[in-house]
Parts: structure tokens; C-alpha cells; sequence
């Protein structure tokens, strides 16, 4: 009996333990009524951070071109959740939106991970916005990095640390007064982690080995090696490929999982759709239903007037009887007489 308990206990604790993550900078209910219509900026290169690959232009034309294929793929993701009234992508050149807009990076370590912030200039950010009739907008920059890691070789025998430069996703919703609702890495969460978009090097391994080198040595992947990774799809359940690229995905993935909530719709401030809006009218009714017994007492005096018109043959009816009665007794008083004669 007790593990039943136990196990009734435990779940209760895992559910009210999932529910209670609350990964915006604001309240979840704050939130949903201040953020309606959502605008996705295109991504955003960061060309000026770090990124060291020898062949740096080539890999940011390559890097453009796949953040435009992949970018409608975040805005679907975004409608899914449910949880606005719209979800839109944004025109604009990701090109000229940095140097117009940024206001300042910052190389951060916090809580063990460590990426690039973002800061925007207010006027830009405000005017950016109001000129698309947004409630917020969702800006994502991709960037480079470097940082000291240990990478393991594929069968997990051999290992090497060192520094290793990466290509990294950040991403922040912000309103038209500079407020930052929601950020990717997101520090909110009892569990914290940030996954690199893309590994820029790796060590050789098989080269070491062949060599009979003691130390391998740590290369930058090739240009078609990077495209190839960004070409490769993401499998479903059974092992067949589909239209988003494993690389982006699973960077939305991990971002969707922290901007998903759910609240009753009246809390969250959207707007009634259609269908729902003639359940309005049935609360309008019972003020009107009053009006009907108001009514009524007018009705109600005509078979009053109609009553006294019946007592009419009312009257009638007494003279009847009482002429009967008398007749009845003048027979009566005959009768007797005939047989005092005999």
C-alpha cells in the first residue's frame, strides 16, 4: 500500500516540479497579454565576433544562405505553440540590421556557459518595431566563439582538450521599450545547458594514429565538410528524411521547449476567434428576459374587466328556483283538499 502512495506522490511532485518553470523575465500571464503579434527578424551573422576559420567569407555566404532556408521553419515552430495571435517573418536585409541596431556585445560566462549578449539601440529597436505593428520581436544572431573544451573521438577511446572555435545561436524577444522578455541561453531553468550550433574544428585523430603522433593536432573543417553537415536532414520516426536541417532544428528545438506555456485563453489576452464570439450574446439574454414580465401586468387587467359581466346571468338564475319553490307548495296545498271531501 505504501508504494502506491509513493509512487502517486512522486508523480504529483514531477508534474507540479515541470509546471512550475517559468523561463520568461517576466511572469508567464505578463507575458502572454503583453506579447499577441510576434515578429521573427531574419538571423542576424555577428561578422565582427569570433570567427577564426582561415576561409571567413566563405563560410558567412554559406551561413546566409542556409539561415534564409531555415528561417520559416522557426516561425511555423512559433505558430504551432499556440500561444500568439500571430507570427510573422520580417523583411529586411540580416546584413545591415547589426550595424544599425547593436548597441553593444558582451563575451559572457554565466552559470558555466559561456556565449555573446546582445545589447540594441532603444530608438532603433522602438522604431524597428512600431514600423512592423509588433507587440515584440524575436532577433537571433549566430556567432563565433572560442572556448576550452575536451573532444572525444568517435569511438570515445581518445580524447583532446584545448580551444576549439564554434558557431553559436542567441536569441532575445524584446518589446518596443528595450525590455527583455525572453533570452537563449535561457538561465531560468533548474537545468541549464547550450548546445553549440556547429563544431569549426576538430582534432585528427586518425591522423595521430597513423603518424604515430603522441598529441593530435586540431584542424578547422573544410568548407564542403560544413555544408554538408548544414545539408543533412533531420530523420522521423522511421529513419526517413525531412524538410529541416538537423543543425537548426534542434537549435529551435531547444528554444521552443523554453518559450511554450500554456494558459486558458482569457488570461492570455488574445482575441476571441470567431466562432467563439455568439457565446457572448446568450449572457445578453437573461438582461433582456426581465422585460418580458414587464409585460405581463398589462395582460392581466383584461379578464378582470371581463368578471364582472358574469354575474349578470348570476342574477337571473335565483329567480328561477325561488318561482319553482312557490309553485311546488301551491300543489301541494290542493292536493289534500279533493280527499277531505270523499
Amino acid at each position: 500500500m505504501k508504494k502506491p502512495l509513493m509512487l502517486l506522490t512522486l508523480l504529483i511532485l514531477t508534474f507540479s516540479y515541470g509546471c512550475a518553470q517559468n523561463h520568461f523575465n517576466v511572469p508567464e500571464e505578463n507575458y502572454a497579454s503583453r506579447v499577441r503579434i510576434l515578429g521573427v527578424a531574419p538571423i542576424i551573422i555577428d561578422e565582427e565576433s569570433d570567427i577564426r576559420h582561415p576561409q571567413k567569407e566563405q563560410l558567412i555566404s554559406l551561413l546566409a544562405q542556409f539561415n534564409r532556408a531555415s528561417e520559416r521553419q522557426m516561425v511555423a515552430r512559433l505558430k504551432e505553440t499556440g500561444n500568439y495571435y500571430s507570427v510573422a517573418l520580417l523583411e529586411g536585409d540580416p546584413s545591415s540590421m547589426l550595424p544599425n541596431m547593436l548597441f553593444r556585445r558582451e563575451r559572457r560566462d554565466d552559470a558555466s556557459i559561456q556565449y555573446n549578449k546582445y545589447f540594441w539601440k532603444s530608438e532603433e529597436l522602438r522604431r524597428y518595431i512600431r514600423e512592423n505593428k509588433l507587440d515584440a520581436v524575436m532577433l537571433m544572431v549566430v556567432s563565433g566563439l572560442a572556448k576550452n573544451d575536451k573532444v572525444y573521438s568517435n569511438t570515445r577511446l581518445s580524447s583532446l582538450a584545448g580551444d576549439y572555435n564554434y558557431l553559436i545561436m542567441s536569441a532575445q524577444i524584446l518589446d518596443a521599450n528595450g525590455t527583455v522578455l525572453w533570452e537563449y541561453p535561457n538561465f531560468r531553468g533548474r537545468t541549464i545547458s547550450h548546445e553549440p550550433m556547429i563544431a569549426l574544428q576538430y582534432p585528427d585523430f586518425s591522423e595521430a594514429e597513423a603518424n604515430g603522433l603522441e598529441k593530435a593536432n586540431i584542424k578547422f573543417k573544410t568548407i564542403e565538410g560544413i555544408r554538408r553537415r548544414f545539408n543533412e536532414k533531420r530523420k522521423d520516426f522511421l529513419r526517413r528524411e525531412t524538410r529541416e536541417g538537423e543543425v537548426y532544428a534542434r537549435q529551435f528545438d531547444d528554444m521552443i521547449s523554453l518559450l511554450k506555456y500554456d494558459l486558458p485563453r482569457d488570461e492570455k489576452g488574445a482575441p476571441l476567434p470567431e466562432k467563439a464570439k455568439p457565446a457572448v450574446t446568450p449572457q445578453a439574454l437573461p438582461a433582456t428576459t426581465p422585460a418580458v414580465p414587464a409585460a405581463k401586468p398589462v395582460t392581466v387587467p383584461a379578464p378582470t374587466a371581463a368578471t364582472p359581466v358574469a354575474p349578470a346571468p348570476r342574477t337571473t338564475e335565483p329567480n328561477v328556483p325561488s318561482t319553482a319553490v312557490d309553485d311546488a307548495a301551491a300543489l301541494e296545498e290542493i292536493v289534500p283538499a279533493p280527499e277531505e271531501s270523499k
